[in-house]
């Protein structure tokens, strides 16, 4: 078969979620301190090909001076992009919350282990979102495409200069063009690897086994030109005519690294399941509720009727000044973009692979349970209620955060004035939906974040917990089927008093206006003037926008909606 018949591309998830975004990685993570770490890795017990918590956290404390939690967070999460079965972390999560002790818990973690090769090529690619030395002293390249759009208010513009390359699959591509052979070394045996002395640093002749190409395939898949099935790198390369391409000698029973190098080069292409492709050939994913005219600028395209699993995107940007709901198996497994929304109410109530929410104001996100990350970057005045494996904000200002994780929310540099609370809502397939996500009740460290490079004094931190007499629970306005009919796992304590109290007053004033004994003159008089107190705080609260956007379409507006 031609050798241009195949391509081979940056696999989507490993930097959508293992890339932690706007976070600059620790300076060990270089090549060099990597290339330490490789040949440490192949020589000690307990750490090839698996590397257990234990001895990673040997390596990172004691060998790269990272903090035990630093330590913890980047193999927390690898281990969150583990071909997991959602049993299997269900019953993880059933593990952690019987610990009672960090003790107990640490012990439990002893039975972590990674996949030692993935998991150094999972260290390096930690560098997509480092700002170079050229652009971070002279900024972008005069004229730049950004100024020709309009460009947010300075004090925004100035909080979202970190980068964040993560959802960028050209930014992947040009990441591995750039780095293979770096990303070659490695994997390979110790020995193998390096760059020879002569011209250009041409590659030495080393072998790269089957077992390094199974590395490797933790970075890179594809597929023939003329099929439709993807398949990881080994897989690809275990098929005769493309093995002669790359180098394979069936006397060593591994690839000749400079040929597989070349012939790599020679396939590379852009992931045609990614971010590029999507917005140039993806579906429209219609609406059951959409008013005329709300949605002219809207964007809302998807790829989920062709893409493999982890591959499946659904992409919205622009929505403005509307509600919007969503419960369909188009969107379960989907890793979810929300880009430049302002003043909408998006609920999509569906188990969700990841969300990635960018450039928002003022909005209220209502999420299905996510499997793994809700990445929140340069919002403002936004409220997301989610069930989710991790919550990771950068960036943003006056948000408010209801999460139900089982990992500490991770805030990371630009965050101002955040407000954390317990998760409070629910709607009738919430609990299924978190079954199927591998999602439980507990562990939950909502009230316990983790501050990444954040600046400012540790007695002005970034965020603070909501005080229960602020707090309110949050009804979703749609009906479906399902058996939840409350909030999973009850409120705190605290939070759940707060509203008891409410309701209090609420059965209190409702007992004084029956003892009142009020004529019906008068309840006509009281009735009227709460009903118009009631519509002015709609406005001046902009509630009254919301429940405008409630009221049903037409039968003909349905019907163009599908």
């Amino acid at each position: 078969m031609e050798r241009c018949t195949v391509s081979v591309w940056p696999r989507l998830e490993p930097f959508l979620l293992g890339v932690l975004p706007a976070a600059a990685p620790p300076a060990k993570f270089s090549m060099h301190y990597l290339r330490k770490m490789a040949a440490y890795v192949r020589s000690r017990d307990g750490c090839y090909p698996r590397l257990c918590w234990p001895l990673w956290r040997h390596i990172a404390c004691g060998k790269l001076q990272l903090p035990g939690d630093t330590a913890w967070l980047y193999f927390e999460t690898f281990d969150l992009l583990a071909p997991r079965t959602p049993e299997e972390r269900l019953e993880w999560a059933e593990a952690a919350s019987q610990c009672e002790t960090p003790e107990e818990l640490d012990t439990l973690r002893h039975k972590l282990s990674v996949d030692t090769l993935q998991f150094l090529l999972f260290l390096y690619m930690q560098q997509l979102n480092r700002v170079s030395l050229r652009s971070s002293l002279i900024g972008e390249e005069w004229p730049s495409p950004r100024s020709r759009s309009p460009s947010p208010p300075p004090d925004r513009d100035s909080k979202t200069t970190a980068q964040n390359k993560n959802w960028d699959d050209q930014a992947h591509l040009a990441f591995v063009q750039a780095h293979l052979s770096e990303l070659l070394e490695l994997v390979l045996e110790p020995g193998q690897a390096g760059r020879g002395s002569g011209p250009g640093g041409a590659l030495r002749e080393s072998l790269v086994s089957a077992e390094a190409l199974r590395g490797l395939s933790f970075v890179l898949e594809g597929s023939l030109s003329r099929g439709r099935a993807v398949h990881l790198l080994h897989e690809l390369l275990g098929w005769g005519p493309l093995q002669g391409q790359a180098g394979y000698s069936a006397l060593t029973r591994c690839f000749s690294l400079p040929r597989l190098h070349a012939w790599l080069r020679d396939v590379l292409a852009p992931n045609p399941f990614a971010t590029t492709a999507c917005l140039r050939s993806g579906r429209k994913l219609a609406w059951a509720q959409q008013v005329e005219g709300s949605m002219k600028r809207a964007k809302v395209v998807q790829n989920t009727h062709t893409a493999p699993e982890g591959s499946r995107l659904v992409l919205m940007s622009q929505v403005f000044r509307q509600t919007l709901a969503k419960s369909s198996e188009k969107l379960s497994g989907a890793h979810v973009k929300l880009h430049r929304c302002c003043e909408a109410f998006i609920y999509l109530l569906a188990p969700l692979r990841s969300v990635s929410v960018e450039k928002c104001r003022r909005c209220t996100l209502v999420l299905g349970p996510v499997q793994t990350t809700v990445h929140v970057q340069g919002c403002e005045d936004v409220r997301v209620v989610c069930a989710a494996g991790r919550l990771s904000v950068a960036a943003s200002s006056y948000c408010t955060f209801h999460p139900l994780t089982p990992r500490r929310p991770l805030l990371l540099p630009g965050n101002e004035a955040l407000t954390l609370a317990p998760f409070h809502t629910h709607y009738p397939a919430l609990e299924d939906h978190m079954a199927r996500a591998g999602l439980a009740v507990v562990p939950s460290a909502w009230d316990r974040p983790l501050l990444l490079g954040s600046e400012g004094p540790p007695d002005n931190p970034p965020f603070r917990l909501m005080p229960p007499g602020e707090f309110f629970r949050l009804v979703v306005p749609f009906e479906m089927e399902g058996d939840t009919s409350e909030v999973p796992g009850g409120l705190p304590p605290a939070y759940q008093r707060a509203v008891a109290a409410r309701e209090h007053r609420v059965q209190s004033w409702r007992k004084s206006i029956t003892e009142a004994k009020l004529s019906k003159d008068q309840r006509r008089q009281l009735e009227s003037l709460v009903e118009k107190k009631f519509h002015e705080w709609l406005l001046e609260s902009g509630h009254r926008q919301q429940l405008d956007s409630l009221i049903p379409p037409p039968p003909e507006t349905k019907q163009a909606a599908g």
